[in-house]
C-alpha cells in the first residue's frame, strides 16, 4: 500500500515536473512573433545538419573519383565545395539569428514575469509581508521565475531541433546497419540519466537552502543599504556581518560544490561510455569500407552521421532533462502565484457610504496568526464625522495594529468594523481603502522628485501643482522644498544623481503632504510630528484643524501637545480601552491617561 502510495506521488511529481504548458503559454502570450521565428529558424537550423552530411559525402566520392580518373578535372569538385560552402554559411547566419532571436525573446518574457511578480505582491494581503513562509515563497519565485519560462521554451526548441536532425540521422544509420542505430542510442543514454538524477537533487538542495540563501542576501542588505550605514559604522558591525555573511555563503558553496563535483565525475562516466560507442561504431564503418561495402565518401558521411547522430541525441535529452529541470523549478513560481488573498470583496459589494463617515469599531477582537496573546480585545470605538479622536497606548497596546483594522489589511477575528452602518467586510477592500488617507509611523522616503513624493498620495489625479502646494502648504513641508535648488522637481535622496537628502522631520512633513493631497475622507496620523518641534506640531494641527471640515479623523502618538486637542480620546493598554473621555475628563479621572500626562509634561520618563 505504501508502495502503491509512493508511485502515485512520483508520478504526480514527474507529471507536475513536465508540464510545460503554462510556461509554453507564458512565452507566447507575451512574444507570440519573436516565438514564431525562433520555432522557423530552429526547423531551419533541424535539416541543414543533414544536408552537409550528404552533401560532404559527395565531395569525398567526387574527389576519389577525380583522382582515379587522373584527369584533372575539378569542375564537378569545386561545385560540391561550393554548396558545403553555402550551407556552412546559412549555418553560420541560422546559428546567429537564432541567439539574437532568443536574446529578444528572453527580454521581453522576463520583463513580462516580472511584472506578474509585481502585480501579485501588490495584490496579496498585508499579513503574507508578516509571514516569513511568505518571503521563502517570494525569494524562489524571485530567484527562478525570470528566466525559467525562457529555459524551458529553450529546451523545447533545442529538443525539437536535435530531434529534427536526429530522426534524418537515425534513418541513414538504420540504412546502413541497425546495429549503429542501437549503439547510438545506449551512448547518449547514460548522460540523459545522470543529468535527470542530478536535476532532481539540485532542485531538493536549493529549496532546503532557500533560508540560508535570504540570510546572507540579509546580511549584504545591511552592509550595502544607506538605511544602515550609520550604525554598521558607529557600533563597528561591518565585521560581524561579514563573517556572517561568508558562514552562510560558505555552507552553501559546499553544497553546490560538492554537487556539482558529484555530477562531473557521473557525467565524466557518462561521456566515456559515449566515447567508447563512438569509436566501436567507427571501426564497424571502417570494416565495412575495406570489405568494399562502402565508398570512402559513404565512410565519412556515416562516421560523421554516427559522431553528429549522437551529438544530435545527446542534445535532444540534455533539452528534455532541462525540461525537466526548469519546470521543477518554475513550480516555486507556480506556487507564489497561488498564493491567495482573504481581504476580498463579496460576489455583490455595497460602495462606501458617500457622504461624511460615521465609524465604529464594534466589540472587535484580533489576533495575528501564530500569536499567543491577542492583539485586540473587545474593542468599542467611535469616529464622528468632523471630530479628531485621539489613540494613546504604550507600545505594544494595539495602536498599529487598530490602524490595520480600520485601513482594512486585516478583518476582526470577531466584532466588527463599520463605515455608517455598513460593515467592511461588504465592501470592496480597494474602494474603501480610496475613501482612507493614512501617514504611518514607518512612512515612505520615495527617491522620487519632491513634487512626486506629494502626489503618490492620490496617483490617479493629476500631477497639478495647485494641488500639491496646497498639500505642502498644509504639512508645512512648502518652505523647504522652495529652497530646494528645482523645488518640486528636485529629485531627493542618494539613490540618484543630484539628489537631495532631508532631514527625519522634513521627510515626515512630506509624508503629511501625501496624506493630505489624497483628499480622503477618513484620515489617520500614526506619530504625525514625533520629528517635528514644539512651534511646528502646534501650527500643524491648527491648519489640520481648519482643513479637516467633515472629514473623520485618527490621531496616534505618544506625545500630549498632539493629543490633549483631540476631541476625544481612547487610552488602549494589552489590547483593550481602559480609558476614553476628553482630555479634561481623563485627568479628572486620575488614572493611567493622567499618570502618562503628567510624568510628559513634567520632564519624567515615560
Amino acid at each position: 500500500m505504501a508502495n502503491n502510495h509512493q508511485k502515485k506521488n512520483l508520478l504526480i511529481k514527474l507529471k507536475t515536473a513536465l508540464n510545460i504548458k503554462g510556461a509554453w503559454a507564458l512565452v507566447w502570450q507575451n512574444a507570440p512573433g519573436w516565438t514564431t521565428a525562433n520555432v522557423a529558424v530552429v526547423i531551419v537550423e533541424g535539416i541543414l545538419p543533414l544536408c552537409a552530411l550528404l552533401v560532404m559525402k559527395q565531395i569525398v566520392d567526387t574527389v576519389a573519383e577525380a583522382a582515379r580518373r587522373g584527369d584533372g578535372e575539378i569542375g564537378s569538385v569545386i561545385f560540391w565545395i561550393a554548396v558545403a560552402f553555402g550551407l556552412a554559411a546559412a549555418m553560420l547566419g541560422s546559428r546567429l539569428l537564432s541567439e539574437w532571436v532568443s536574446e529578444g525573446q528572453s527580454m521581453i518574457v522576463s520583463d513580462a514575469v516580472a511584472d506578474v511578480i509585481h502585480r501579485k505582491s501588490t495584490l496579496v494581503d498585508l499579513g503574507y509581508y508578516e509571514d516569513p513562509a511568505f518571503f521563502n515563497t517570494l525569494q524562489r519565485a524571485q530567484q527562478e521565475a525570470p528566466n525559467r519560462p525562457v529555459q524551458i521554451v529553450g529546451g523545447l526548441v533545442e529538443s525539437a531541433r536535435s530531434l529534427i536532425s536526429l530522426v534524418g540521422i537515425v534513418v541513414l544509420l538504420f540504412a546502413f546497419d541497425w546495429w549503429v542505430g542501437v549503439i547510438l542510442v545506449i551512448a547518449a543514454f547514460p548522460a540523459a540519466w545522470v543529468r535527470l538524477v542530478y536535476s532532481r537533487k539540485l532542485f531538493r538542495f536549493e529549496a532546503e537552502q532557500v533560508e540560508r540563501e535570504r540570510g546572507a542576501w540579509y546580511y549584504h542588505w545591511i552592509m550595502t543599504d544607506a538605511a544602515h550605514a550609520k550604525e554598521v559604522r558607529l557600533f563597528d558591525t561591518g565585521d560581524l556581518f561579514i563573517r556572517k555573511f561568508r558562514f552562510l555563503r560558505s555552507q552553501l558553496r559546499t553544497g553546490r560544490l560538492s554537487l556539482a563535483g558529484h555530477r562531473a565525475i557521473s557525467e565524466l562516466a557518462a561521456q566515456a561510455i559515449a566515447t567508447m560507442a563512438l569509436f566501436a561504431a567507427f571501426g564497424l564503418i571502417a570494416a565495412q569500407t575495406v570489405a568494399g561495402a562502402l565508398t570512402l565518401g559513404g565512410m565519412v558521411m556515416y562516421f560523421q552521421g554516427f559522431q553528429r547522430g549522437l551529438h544530435f541525441l545527446q542534445g535532444f535529452f540534455k533539452g528534455m532533462t532541462n525540461l525537466y529541470e526548469s519546470n521543477l523549478f518554475l513550480s516555486h513560481f507556480y506556487d507564489f502565484l497561488a498564493l491567495k488573498p482573504t481581504i476580498l470583496p463579496p460576489p455583490e459589494p455595497l460602495k462606501p457610504p458617500s457622504e461624511k463617515l460615521r465609524i465604529e469599531l464594534r466589540d472587535v477582537s484580533f489576533s495575528y496568526p501564530r500569536m499567543k496573546r491577542p492583539a485586540l480585545r473587545h474593542i468599542d470605538i467611535a469616529i464622528a464625522p468632523g471630530q479628531v479622536v485621539g489613540i494613546v497606548g504604550k507600545n505594544g497596546s494595539g495602536k498599529s495594529t487598530l490602524v490595520k483594522l480600520l485601513c482594512r489589511f486585516y478583518d476582526p477575528c470577531s466584532g466588527s468594523v463599520r463605515a455608517e452602518g455598513i460593515d467592511l467586510r461588504e465592501m470592496d477592500p480597494r474602494q474603501w481603502r480610496g475613501r482612507v488617507a493614512v501617514m504611518f509611523q514607518d512612512f515612505v522616503h520615495y527617491n522620487l522628485s519632491a513634487g512626486e513624493n506629494i502626489w503618490l498620495g492620490d496617483p490617479e489625479s493629476d500631477l497639478t501643482e495647485e494641488r500639491i502646494v496646497e498639500a505642502a502648504t498644509l504639512s508645512g513641508a512648502e518652505p523647504l522644498i522652495q529652497e530646494l535648488p528645482a523645488g518640486y522637481e528636485t529629485i531627493l535622496g542618494y539613490w540618484f544623481n543630484e539628489g537631495r537628502q532631508l532631514s527625519k522631520g522634513e521627510w515626515q512633513k512630506l509624508a503629511l503632504a501625501r496624506t493630505f493631497f489624497k483628499q480622503a475622507d477618513l484620515v489617520i496620523l500614526d506619530e504625525p510630528t514625533s520629528s517635528l518641534d514644539p512651534l511646528a506640531e502646534a501650527e500643524l494641527f491648527t491648519r489640520f484643524r481648519r482643513w479637516l471640515g467633515s472629514r473623520s479623523a485618527v490621531v496616534i502618538s505618544h506625545r500630549f501637545a498632539a493629543i490633549h486637542k483631540a476631541d476625544y480620546i481612547y487610552v488602549l493598554d494589552g489590547g483593550r480601552v481602559v480609558e476614553h473621555g476628553t482630555h479634561r475628563q481623563l485627568l479628572k479621572q486620575d488614572r493611567f491617561y493622567a499618570e502618562l500626562f503628567r510624568r510628559q509634561t513634567e520632564g519624567e520618563p515615560r
